[in-house]
């Protein structure tokens, strides 16, 4: 290009720069996006004995699995499932997201994912999951942890917890007879329910709700129950609510009918009031 002084100068196209700029920033996108997957994916963590079964593409038999949703669903199994005699501890799930900030799953009451295995039935496995599954993982999660077992005659039940103020009716007099038991099942499930089914527009949402998926579309006999509660924490009447959902597995997961009130102690942290007024 020359100039007015007859000077001839050598330039560039801003348009070329500008569109280079622009692959630069995708390729950075893209490579931020990718970590930050590999960051949110649910890893399974097994014993080196469970591990060792799963090799060459084997998957671990199970008859029975029995998953707990919730602070009282886990509370539940941990009072009334006695896990330190007839069970073992063979695995734990771990999901970091926005919730945790930190790698969960591991053997912590807070943010427990944990797997555990009868010993004298190793067909049956329960999982205790408090701590959070984000959207993105629910899928991940349920993909993964089925893909370890085997589907023939499997039986799955899921204890879930929900607040009393998310169920819709129109009667009233049930909702405030809070803590009550609802029900959902795929269509291999053909035993009974122990309770009535949840009624609509009611739904099932969260990791429950992505097992039942999971079951439906591999044509697995799963059942969820989702105990409904006034209470916010820990209580030893919602969770003796639960117990019916595991009267039908009683040949595989055998319950203490009565705890006594220092096993239910441990469990159940009592609610102090923050702020009143009369104090």
């Amino acid at each position: 290009m020359a100039t007015f002084f007859g000077e001839v100068l050598s330039v560039y196209s801003r348009a070329v720069e500008e569109d280079d700029e622009e692959l630069d920033d995708n390729e950075e996108d893209e490579e931020i996006h990718r970590e930050l997957e590999e960051k949110r994916e649910v890893r399974l963590h097994w014993s080196p004995e469970v591990s060792q079964e799963l090799k060459s593409g084997n998957k671990l038999p199970c008859s029975a699995f029995v998953l707990a949703v919730g602070q009282n669903a886990a509370r539940f199994l941990s009072a009334y499932v006695p896990t330190s005699e007839l069970w073992e501890a063979v695995g734990h799930a771990s999901a970091w997201n926005e919730r945790s900030r930190a790698v969960t799953g591991t053997t912590g009451e807070e943010s427990a994912c944990v797997f555990h295995r009868n010993k004298d039935n190793p067909s049956v496995l329960i999982c205790k999951a408090t701590c959070f599954i984000a959207e993105d993982q629910l899928f991940q999660w349920a993909e993964k942890v089925f893909d370890c077992l085997q589907h023939r005659q499997l039986t799955v039940t899921v204890l879930s917890d929900s607040p009393v103020a998310e169920y819709k009716t129109a009667d009233y007099l049930c909702s405030s007879s809070a803590p009550f038991l609802r029900s959902l099942h795929s269509a291999a499930h053909l035993e009974r329910p122990v309770c009535r089914s949840l009624e609509q527009p009611n739904i099932v949402t969260g990791l429950p709700a992505a097992v039942l998926n999971h079951c439906q579309v591999h044509r697995i006999a799963a059942a969820v129950y989702q105990c409904y509660s006034d209470v916010s924490g820990p209580d030893s009447v919602t969770m003796e609510t639960f117990k019916p959902a595991l009267t039908k597995l009683g040949e595989s997961i055998q319950l203490d009918p009565s705890p006594s009130s220092d096993v239910l102690r441990k469990f159940v942290r009592s609610t102090n009031i923050q702020s009143n007024l009369y104090i």
